[in-house]
């Protein structure tokens, strides 16, 4: 149940993620989270449209390992995309914003753990 909950609230923040990243990017609300300067985001608008996707993917996957009828390959579902968003938090923490790590890895590490304790 806990792991459960974990894993959807992870693809809940993918998609708030998506919704930043591909609609909101040269908002004041996306210039927060992320720290942009107004001229930057909108150079950069076509980029993050990108990145957003590829959240949106990553929370499609989730959602998938959620609600797939076969337990055993949905918990395999499920461990793949939350190591694919631990991957990428650290990845992004070593090349953009230290925070990442405790936004998207720390987060999907938890995840794992209580799937594998589950």
């Amino acid at each position: 149940m806990i792991a459960t909950l974990l894993v959807a609230l992870i693809a809940l923040l993918h998609i708030y993620i998506l919704v930043l990243e591909m609609f909101l990017w040269t908002t004041p609300r996306a210039a927060k989270a992320f720290g942009l300067k107004p001229d930057f985001a909108v150079q950069t608008k076509t980029m993050a449209a990108n990145q957003g996707l590829y959240n949106g993917f990553l929370a499609a996957g989730l959602i998938w390992g959620l609600i797939y009828p076969l337990p055993g390959f949905a918990w395999q579902i499920q461990m793949f995309f939350l190591a694919c968003i631990a991957i990428a938090g650290i990845f992004g923490a070593a090349t953009a914003s230290r925070k990442i790590l405790f936004i998207q890895t720390v987060p999907a590490v938890i995840a794992m753990l209580a799937l594998m304790f589950a």
